[in-house]
């Protein structure tokens, strides 16, 4: 089992989430964040007038979805394909256990 992390911007969740349910990956969890990038936000007005702000830290989604490692390049283009920008970061998951079921491993996801 791996963990697909992707940190995107906010019009990308829905298209990602979309394609991610055509493969039957089931569970996602979304997080709105606040963070910075390598890009600087945009300026934006600070009050009334002309005063222009740059804020540090912009609005960004962090998706995690956990699937069998023979999934990961399926997911992997899935995001590439209906990501404009962000990062994804893979790593492996050694044991998942579901609380209800009692399932472990690929049964619990």
């Amino acid at each position: 089992m791996i963990r697909i992390e992707v940190v995107v911007g906010q019009g990308d969740t829905k298209a990602i989430s979309d394609g991610l349910k055509k493969i039957h990956v089931g569970g996602i969890t979304v997080m709105k964040v606040r963070g910075r990038g390598k890009s600087t936000s945009p300026k934006i007005h600070a009050a009334k007038g002309t005063e222009m702000f740059t804020p540090e830290f912009s609005d960004k989604y962090v998706i995690q979805v956990i699937v069998e490692e023979k999934d990961e390049e399926a997911v992997v283009q899935i995001i590439k394909d209906n990501a404009k920008i962000g990062k994804i970061f893979i790593s492996p998951i050694s044991r998942a256990i579901d609380i209800a079921s009692g399932a472990q491993d690929e049964k619990a996801i």
